[in-house]
């Protein structure tokens, strides 16, 4: 059977990175951990606990790191994983029969995203389809923060089902999930300069408002209870944040904005409100009367 290098990286991860190396003991052959000098014990730890461990300058976002993490591995198959992840039970037995008898040459994994205490099945954290098990040399990241992968050879998706999933203690508590946003949203607003996008004040409304009803419309995030109008709010906000950040990296240029402009766009907020209300109630009536005739046995 082909050798397993199981690769994390890792800042400050004490309290996460034992639950995580625990989960792929019956997995990997080699653990890799590239460490971006933490503050904390991480790196005891790692070493304890019988990884490699490897040092990389400190980044904002761990992509620009993920091709160094893999260039240490030397088994034949890897697999990504964060250290606030974990593999389910089922899904380190599906891998090691998937290197017993491939079936392709990456494969994307779902991830069980649990936000706030709970499993968000909806709000588009579920399935979450990741490439994060490959052939050594078949995948390759990008610096792009939360870029795909680029790929060569056969891929598949794993099927998707809760056994099937890596398990993604996502944010715990609103001072991690806020303390990101402001992290990743200078990354964000960084890229959309650099790529030549001119500052235009609609973009607050339209992204803020276009991300919250996707979220909670279109991904079905009403599902979610609380937790997905929450989540949809709070995407919503990093949205008007990025966009705030490249207003301020245009020095906060002052802009003539009369109030029946804003209500014009506000009015073109209003209107999408309006559509995926009524489509989302036509859908859950439809639903709801599909249900009842198969209780009724009716055609």
């Amino acid at each position: 059977m082909g050798k397993v290098s199981v690769v994390i990286n890792t800042l400050n991860e004490e309290k996460n990175l034992p639950r995580a190396i625990a989960s792929v003991k019956g997995l990997a052959d080699e653990i890799i951990v590239v460490d971006n000098y933490s503050d904390d014990k991480t790196v005891d730890i790692a070493k304890k606990l019988g990884a490699k461990v490897y040092m990389h300058p400190r980044t904002d976002y761990v992509e620009p790191v993920r091709n160094y993490a893999i260039s240490k591995a030397t088994g034949e198959w890897l697999f990504i994983l964060d250290a606030d992840e974990e593999l389910s039970p089922g899904l380190g037995k599906i891998l090691q029969k998937l290197v017993r008898k491939p079936k392709a040459d990456y494969y994307r994994v779902p991830r069980k995203n649990v936000i706030f205490g709970k499993w968000i099945k909806h709000t588009d954290w579920w399935p979450d389809l990741n490439i994060r098990f490959f052939r050594n040399g078949h995948v390759v990241w990008s610096e792009i923060i939360h870029s795909i992968p680029v790929t060569t050879g056969k891929g598949l998706d794993l099927e998707v089902n809760e056994g099937n999933a890596i398990i993604h203690h996502n944010y715990q508590s609103i001072e991690q999930y806020i303390e990101r946003l402001n992290r990743y949203t200078t990354i964000q607003a960084k890229f959309i300069i650099k790529s030549g996008h001119k500052f235009k004040w609609t973009d607050l409304l339209k992204e803020s408002s276009h991300e919250f009803l996707r979220r909670y419309f279109t991904a079905q995030g009403y599902k979610d209870g609380l937790h997905g109008l929450v989540l949809s709010i709070l995407q919503g906000f990093s949205e008007f944040v990025v966009y705030l950040k490249v207003w301020q990296a245009f020095k906060f240029e002052p802009r003539d904005i009369g109030v029946t402009t804003v209500m014009k766009e506000i009015r073109k907020v209003e209107k999408e409100l309006h559509y995926w209300r009524a489509d989302t109630l036509l859908h859950e009536v439809g639903g709801l009367k599909q249900r009842i005739k198969r209780k009724l046995r009716l055609p």
